[in-house]
């Protein structure tokens, strides 16, 4: 990662598919001097595509976007720019997509429900250089250090992704056509992650998904599996 930025001007990419959320982030971050939006995305592909056009600073993402998630699309930005900041936050309580996120190469995991100041102190440290976590996360995976290990921790970031996915209801097409990959790629990492994790049908590994904290169980009543 690159090192600390100044406060002089740093440029700021915001990607939510909530309007009324990106504006409460421009409020909060335009009220310190030297910090200006650029640029507001809705999801993966838009955050790709206007983090190429401005070259943003920092970029700040939700987890939970419409297709793939701000885990994949981070790891799609860092491959183009290896040296990107990028903040996420999230309304989920689990640990499992924090460990995935940082592994994908973000500087920043924090979650809606943390205060303004922590949240700000977060986009501070991100731009140090620095890795910062709400203090629900940070805890979160203290704790966890101390239970049993996550059966998704043999799992990769793009698999991890891949197995959200499924356990949210999308097919193996549908992925393939999210993740710009192709369908037989997909159907062979689900039968890695199967392997991985020890699961012989598509409603296990959902199981497994939801007991992991990789989808909440409101997300999961939504869902269909063949």
């Amino acid at each position: 990662m690159a090192g600390r930025v100044t406060d002089a001007d740093v440029t700021i990419l915001l990607v939510d598919d909530h309007p009324v959320v990106r504006e409460g982030y421009r409020r909060l971050l335009e009220r310190k001097p030297g910090y200006r939006v650029v640029a507001e995305g809705g999801d993966s592909d838009e955050a790709y595509r206007l983090f190429r056009q401005h070259a943003p600073t920092l970029t700040i993402m939700d987890l939970a976007l419409p297709g793939a998630s701000g885990i994949a699309a981070a790891r799609h930005i860092r491959q183009w720019d290896r040296h990107a900041r990028i903040l996420i936050v999230t309304m989920r309580q689990g640990t499992a997509m924090a460990v995935k996120a940082f592994e994908a190469g973000v500087a920043g995991y924090v979650s809606k429900s943390a205060p303004p100041k922590e949240f700000l102190a977060a986009v501070e440290t991100v731009l140090s250089g620095c890795r910062a976590m709400s203090e629900d996360i940070r805890k979160g995976l203290a704790e966890g250090r101390l239970q049993d290990a996550s059966p998704l921790d043999d799992l990769g970031p793009r698999e991890t992704e891949i197995l959200r996915m499924m356990a949210l209801g999308s097919s193996a097409a549908s992925i393939a056509d999210t993740l710009c990959l192709s369908r037989k790629t997909i159907q062979n990492n689900l039968s890695l992650i199967k392997a991985k994790l020890g699961a012989e049908t598509d409603a296990h590994l959902v199981w497994i998904a939801v007991r992991a904290g990789l989808v909440q169980r409101e997300d999961e009543a939504g869902a269909e599996w063949d």
